[in-house]
């Protein structure tokens, strides 16, 4: 290559080093830029048009260049994809037509493939580095390394480059490194030991992308730049909660092998989420251009935080996740990945500024929209008796917005009645003509936006910083290790637990609503989808309740959230319907584990229940201590009575223990149960009868070969279970028959079996007591969830 190609492209002398900094400010020479990994992905979507744009800002301001494409094929075979890549550069609208082709074609000219795969092939780089600088006679800089590579790969070419490759003395060395950085702290520490025998630490930039999203950069400068209205209302008094939020609607189909050992936590909410963090709640610096002072206050902030454990966390997995698994990584059809796609994870920090301010970091993929926020909710102690549409009873906030979702571009959001924020950097400009949409809960009109002057995409925008030997925005070994050290015992403690399963996209509805209760982070609702099997067609028109027949008697069927909906919503009208009619509503509960979901919709969703005119009772019990976990009475409490509004006298539990004895039948508990139903419950009809079907076909605690009749005129029976505990008291099929109306609720893959031999048989109550229940005058509706139904 010539003096004078050389000479027209002398580019870069970067100026914008201060303070603490200036140390790093980049010298005029000869740069070299070698990407190794330069053909795989992140190169070909980030990387070489990041540092095309750092060429094209910069062209004749004083350095020269060569781009170096690293690989490990040979250069015959992957010349040709790296210029593929090369063709597909751009300029930014600036730029015109013209100038762009010629920036372009004289980049492409810089820049070559090497093969890059033993030590002597590193030798040989240098060599051409040495001879160039030689024949042109132009002095070096510095060199500059990106790893687009695997993390077990560092330590190897970090070590071939500290043997073979460095510059001489007086220029600079930059080595880039991707994430992930470790696994967990001590392979964080490991890796952090193996670098640091080969590169110092002013060398390594490991790099976080979002610390180069402009409204991610913008947190401190707007922090500091606002102080004056910020330092009354940063702490516990006026700060409501802080969300991090990082939605994405794509799978991770063609990553399984990388995304398969991270998950959701590792992948995002460890390093993005913990950065982002720190920058909202630690000390301001009082030099904003001192790396060392903000990483002092960011080990701070990171010390401070509490200890996270595994109730501080909730994790979900899309529902085709585990069959991608098996077809990339080739796995049989029983396999199971218990890697999540999904995250939420409280925080809290042990200072007495933030003491008691939740902070919830969330990640997911497959949701409902691609967008990422982070968000400071204010309290609002305002209340309007009238308007309340005022601007003063609007939620106060402020949402530092990355880009995407409905705004579409990087903003920062302050909410009108909250203050109108200053804009010293000129680099920013304060948006006036607002388009009609909504942001968190408001219109965009109700905030002040603050949006870059000019859209820069994060890795270019970081690129521009390594060059100029800027580590503000880098993640530095001691935060690292720090971070590892907080997130390292939550995901052990998770390692072990089966993601909430999700559909995908807008069907996900609630099922990964999350609610803050005291220190403990937990789902929302209780109920899963389960249905590993379906495909992403199936998945949009599937989650629907669909009606039918079964055993010739009514069916619904849907997925669990949904059929549980129905139930609860039909339990409610017809409890509706019964005191409208005759002033009480009288419902029998079944025990076991099925109706759980069940009652946590009823408690927390149907505060209109006529509770205090309702009337419960039991279908059967164990005969144990009713204070016991063991006991039906003590499940029903647990997970319904004790979120009720409901007169202790209208709760009726079976009396199993009578003179201190379990259900002796000398005792007459059975019949005792029986008077008090033939006393309260009109004609001894219950209005509503929930029942569960167990794996042997029997309901209530009416098992197979049990001496019960169908026909028998008792209400009330002790009864003995094939399982522990034996003995047990139930309502008969005399009881269950006279309801007005019967629901059998079915629910999960393990009943697949039970319902397909239902399906099947006749109505054999001893053998198969389920199908004994047959309403004299009332209804009977099977409710059945699509993983009972279909398998």
């Amino acid at each position: 290559m010539s003096v004078t190609l050389f000479l027209l492209l002398a580019t870069l002398c970067v100026s914008g080093a201060k303070g603490e900094d200036r140390k790093d400010a980049q010298t005029a020479g000869h740069v070299s830029v070698v990407i190794v990994g330069g053909t795989g992905d992140l190169a070909k979507k980030y990387l070489w048009q990041g540092f095309f744009s750092l060429y094209v800002d910069n062209v004749g301001k004083g350095n020269t260049f060569s781009f170096i494409c690293g690989g490990l094929s040979p250069a015959d075979g992957a010349t040709p994809v790296f210029f593929e890549i090369l063709k597909g550069l751009s300029c930014s609208e600036d730029v015109s037509q013209e100038r762009c082709a010629l920036l372009k074609d004289q980049f492409m000219r810089l820049s070559q493939y090497q093969q890059l795969k033993t030590l002597e092939q590193y030798q040989d780089l240098d060599k051409h580095i040495e001879q160039e600088l030689s024949q042109e006679g132009m002095t070096e800089a510095g060199r500059l390394f990106y790893l687009s590579v695997p993390a077990f790969a560092y330590a190897d070419i970090a070590e071939k480059i500290n043997s073979s490759c460095r510059p001489k003395s007086g220029a600079w060395l930059r080595v880039v490194l991707e994430k992930p950085f470790g696994h967990d702290l001590r392979s964080a520490q490991v890796l952090t030991s193996q670098l640091e025998s080969s590169l110092k630490d002013e060398e390594m930039f490991r790099i976080d992308h979002y610390l180069g999203k402009q409204a991610v950069a913008k947190i401190l400068p707007f922090r500091m730049d606002n102080r004056r209205f910020l330092d009354p209302i940063w702490n516990k008094h006026h700060i409501e909660r802080v969300e991090i939020v990082v939605k994405e609607t794509l799978d991770v189909k063609g990553r399984i092998a990388y995304y398969d050992q991270y998950g959701a936590i590792r992948d995002m909410l460890q390093n993005h989420g913990t950065e982002i963090m720190t920058l909202l709640t630690m000390r301001l610096p009082k030099n904003q251009s001192s790396s060392e002072e903000i990483l002092q206050n960011k080990l701070q902030i990171l010390s401070s935080l509490q200890p996270l454990g595994k109730n501080q966390a909730v994790v979900g997995q899309y529902q085709t996740y585990n069959s991608e698994v098996q077809q990339e990584l080739n796995k049989t059809t029983d396999y199971l990945s218990f890697t999540p796609t999904f995250a939420a994870v409280l925080a809290y920090v042990d200072e007495a500024r933030y003491e008691g301010v939740p902070i919830l970091l969330i990640s997911g993929k497959k949701l409902d929209e691609r967008v990422g926020y982070a968000r400071i909710l204010f309290k609002n102690d305002v209340f309007c008796v009238q308007n309340h549409h005022s601007v003063h009873c609007k939620p106060k906030q402020i949402v530092f917005h990355f880009g995407h979702g409905s705004l579409g571009y990087p903003a920062i959001l302050v909410s009108k009645n909250l203050f109108k924020p200053v804009l010293e950097d000129g680099g920013w400009k304060e948006v006036k003509e607002q388009a009609d949409v909504s942001v968190l809960g408001l219109p965009l009109s109700d905030y002040h936006v603050l949006s870059p002057a000019e859209p820069r995409e994060a890795y270019s925008e970081l690129i521009s910083h390594i060059f100029a030997g800027r580590k503000n925005n880098f993640i530095r070994a001691e935060s690292l290790l720090a971070s590892w050290g907080l997130w390292t015992p939550v995901l052990g403690s998770l390692a072990d637990t089966f993601p909430r399963v999700y559909p995908g996209g807008a069907e996900n509805g609630a099922v990964l609503d999350v609610y803050v209760k005291g220190n403990e982070l937990r789902y929302y609702t209780e109920v899963t989808i389960i249905n590993n099997e379906a495909t992403d067609g199936a998945a949009a028109s599937g989650f629907q309740v669909m009606q039918g027949k079964f055993r010739r008697a009514e069916m619904v069927s849907a997925w669990a959230e949904e059929l549980v909906e129905r139930l609860a919503q039909d339990m409610q009208e017809a409890a509706e319907a019964a005191v409208r009619d005759g002033g009480v509503f009288h419902l029998a509960l079944s025990g076991g584990s099925t109706p759980l979901a069940l009652f946590h919709r009823l408690s927390h969703y149907h505060s209109s229940f006529p509770w205090r005119e309702t009337h419960i009772w039991m279908v059967d019990e164990r005969c144990v201590p009713l204070s016991e976990p063991d006991s039906n009475f003590h499940t029903l409490h647990e997970h319904l009575l004790r979120h009720l509004r409901i007169p202790y006298y209208n709760i009726h539990p079976m009396p199993v223990q009578i003179n201190q004895r379990l259900c002796v039948e000398e005792d007459g508990g059975a019949l005792l149960y029986e008077k008090e139903v033939n006393k309260l419950v009109n004609g001894s009809s219950f209005h509503f009868v929930l029942l569960g079907v167990g794996y042997d076909g029997h309901t209530a605690s009416l098992f197979p070969g049990n001496k019960v009749e169908v026909n028998g005129k008792s209400l009330v029976a002790l009864t003995e279970s094939p399982n522990k505990p034996h003995q047990r008291m139930s309502l008969t099929f005399g009881a269950i028959n006279r309801a007005h109306m019967v629901a059998l609720l079915v629910m999960g893959k393990g009943k697949h079996e039970t319902i397909t031999q239902l399906s099947r048989v006749k109505d054999q109550p001893e053998k198969w007591p389920v199908t004994g229940v047959k309403p004299v005058s009332g209804r009977l509706v099977w409710y059945i969830d699509n993983d009972a139904l279909l398998g």
